[in-house]
């Protein structure tokens, strides 16, 4: 027969109303089977010991969360989820403050406090800080299986209850409850306390909008009530989810509607990060003065008034050394010669050596689309490094096709995971974000490569031509053909790769400074003939 007891923890008021705890616990929403939090040996040698990331006298910012936070026993992506506190100390300056990842899986705020509070109260110093963002596994059984259900809401009630399969007697407090523990002994030992409400699930309300977990309502009272400050995490990343298409939405979580991808820690992340700088509480100075990099990065672009931009991204075929007579050009280089520069700014933002996947990885997309504004256009072209290994250096490799379709793979060389997605979903990644800030995204084929056959230069209209095609198909974006474009133009004007040379400069893929021109009159050519409204910017 189970045991409970019902205790109040404080005398109530004569005139004070009170409500009796609901014996039936919350239920489990999350929908996921996290159990890591039940291998603590293993995670023992696998989390930081507490404390002990500190460099000198230097304080150390703690993260106290769950699975969010920090994701498998290893918190190391091999699932292909992420927490976002793996990306936090990046807007630190490690030289002034560590920032601490000691959330688990699997934890709430009542089995957090119980199992690995302690070790984590020991090493607090003053002057450290303790971010408390945790309360998704708050439900499920109050006294069996995890047993880690916290009673809702934020009163002083209290639940003795025997776990059923231990006989262990436990008293369950509220979800305030146990924040006040946390704030008390965060301020026992001379610490700053922080409470930020938990990441927004994968979920919607009936207006398609993500839904706010009510603990934010609670943090917030709490917060109030204790004089600290409040950073509203939910709020501020449910923004971002909402301004998002559907379609973008989903990978920013992966395997469930509550883990996310390393896209979706890093944008939590960054969301913490503004919190803290925008949040005005007096308390937070001192450790805004050991933040960096919280303004978003973006490609230094000279406005001009009335005239729009056009982003060029893609690889060495895009920009080059570009400088020398005779050496390697890249036609992005030569955009001017058929764009007028008095309507439009060209800014060329390529890179050698890139496709798609680490033009995303390096940060360099993030740049793009942080400066995109309404009426800018965005040429997307990839494909020349795309092939080859995914899990070996460079690292560069995609899926092939068009589906989107991840994996997850084990950068061995680099002791690290990445999940990696297909060619095609890259390119619609990058075309969603263009539109999403209002901006025209214009998709554009791989250059040719000096390789021929039979009299005829090599096309690839079976492979990387097939997957445009396909990525044209799905989203109705503006699509220049420059691979066929040009290609047409050395069968007709060369008709071999020894007479084809004079367009090619050291091998049989980067361009000389004719090669570059003849490609940038590819673009005006296609363009002149497409419906693209950028061609009412050529010369």
């Amino acid at each position: 027969m189970r045991h409970h007891i019902l205790t109040m923890a404080f005398v109530w008021a004569a005139c004070a109303v009170s409500a009796q705890v609901n014996m039936t616990p919350p239920p489990d929403v999350n929908g996921v089977d996290d159990r890591t939090g039940d291998s603590l040996n293993i995670v023992q040698t696998a989390r930081p010991e507490p404390g002990s990331s500190r460099r000198g006298t230097n304080p150390v910012l703690f993260l106290i969360g769950n699975s969010t936070m920090r994701n498998g026993t290893l918190g190391n992506g091999n699932n292909g989820q992420w927490g976002w506190g793996a990306f936090f100390q990046p807007f630190f300056d490690s030289n002034k403050i560590t920032v601490e990842n000691q959330a688990l899986g699997g934890m709430s705020s009542r089995t957090f406090y119980k199992r690995l509070w302690e070790p984590v109260r020991k090493a607090l110093r003053p002057g450290d800080w303790v971010i408390v963002s945790i309360g998704h596994n708050d439900n499920g059984p109050y006294d069996s299986g995890r047993a880690r259900a916290s009673i809702p809401g934020t009163g002083h009630d209290s639940l003795i209850v025997t776990i059923q399969e231990t006989g262990v007697v436990d008293t369950v407090y509220t979800y305030g409850g146990y924040m006040r523990r946390y704030i008390a002994d965060i301020r026992a030992a001379g610490a700053h306390p922080i409470l930020m409400s938990l990441t927004p699930r994968d979920a919607y309300d009936d207006n398609g909008k993500t839904i706010r977990k009510p603990h934010s309502a609670w943090l917030k009272e709490i917060a109030l009530e204790e004089g600290l400050p409040f950073i509203d995490l939910n709020e501020i990343s449910g923004a971002k989810l909402d301004s998002y298409s559907a379609w973008k939405k989903l990978y920013h979580f992966h395997g469930d509607h509550i883990h996310t991808s390393k896209i979706g820690a890093d944008m939590n992340a960054r969301s913490a990060a503004e919190g803290l700088m925008a949040c005005d509480h007096p308390m937070l100075t001192p450790l805004k003065a050991m933040m960096q990099d919280v303004d978003l990065p973006t490609v230094d672009v000279k406005r001009e008034k009335g005239k729009p931009v056009v982003f060029i991204t893609g690889d060495s075929t895009v920009k080059n050394a570009d400088k020398e007579e005779d050496g390697m050009w890249g036609w992005g280089s030569q955009a001017a010669t058929v764009f007028d520069e008095k309507k439009i700014t060209i800014v060329n933002c390529a890179m050698a050596g890139r496709s798609c996947r680490t033009y995303l990885n390096e940060g360099r997309w993030e740049k793009v689309y942080n400066s995109v504004q309404p009426g800018d256009y965005v040429l997307i072209q990839f494909g020349h490094n795309d092939f080859g290994e995914l899990d070996k250096p460079k690292y560069r490799g995609e899926i092939l096709g068009t589906a989107d379709t991840c994996h997850v793979y084990h950068l061995k060389e680099k002791g690290t995971y990445e999940l990696v997605y297909s060619f095609g979903w890259y390119l619609k990644k990058f075309i969603d974000d263009v539109r999403e800030r209002g901006g025209t995204p214009v998709l554009v084929s791989l250059t040719p490569r000096n390789e021929w056959e039979n009299g005829k230069i090599e096309r690839r209209n079976d492979t990387y031509g097939r997957y445009y095609r396909e990525v044209v198909a799905e989203t109705g974006v503006d699509f220049i053909d420059m691979h066929n474009i040009t290609a047409d133009f050395l069968d007709r004007k060369c008709g071999s790769k020894e007479k084809a040379m004079k367009y090619y400069k050291r091998d049989h893929t980067h361009t000389s400074l004719l090669g570059a021109r003849t490609n940038a009159k590819s673009m005006a050519k296609g363009l002149k003939k497409s419906n693209c409204s950028l061609k009412k910017y050529l010369k």
